[in-house]
């Protein structure tokens, strides 16, 4: 998948003004500019205008990419070696996420609506999947304890 990021700006180059190339070189740049942790809470669903519409799944979410905006822009145009997009468009859509995000959480892994915002927020920075989940485990574990040492 790397090499194919890297030959995104030539592929751009050499489309032309094909929209629909813009439009699936944005939607592959996108995950990689993001990450992986982000890409599951927002995808891309359109390019037009110079404009990248993103489904999110609640305004929780709708905040949080408002306040990185700026940074997602210059990542997201970084790998694409244009300045393709010059707005992304917010909205809240969860039907246009992954099936894989919306469903229930399997065992072991933690439902996104018992974790805090912003521990969620926190541990989308952590790159390693399995030390991201490790952090979650230990901080919604010390929050039930805290939650019921208070009853």
């Amino acid at each position: 998948m790397e090499s194919l990021i890297k030959t995104l700006p030539a592929i751009l180059s050499a489309a032309g003004p094909s929209a629909e190339v813009a439009e699936a070189a944005c939607f592959a740049a996108w995950k990689h500019a993001v990450g992986d942790s982000l890409s599951i809470h927002a995808v891309p669903v359109k390019l037009e205008s110079q404009t990248l519409t993103v489904a999110v799944a609640d305004n929780i979410w709708q905040r949080q990419l408002e306040q990185m905006r700026p940074q997602l822009l210059f990542r997201l145009n970084t790998v694409l070696g244009h300045s393709l997009v010059k707005l992304i468009e917010l909205r809240i859509d969860p039907n246009a996420l992954p099936k894989t995000r919306r469903a229930q959480g399997t065992p072991g892994q933690h439902s996104d609506s018992a974790i805090p915002f912003e521990l969620r927020a926190a541990a989308s920075e952590i790159q390693d999947a399995d030390l991201r989940r490790a952090f979650l485990g230990a901080a919604t574990s010390c929050i039930r304890r805290l939650e019921n040492s208070e009853i």
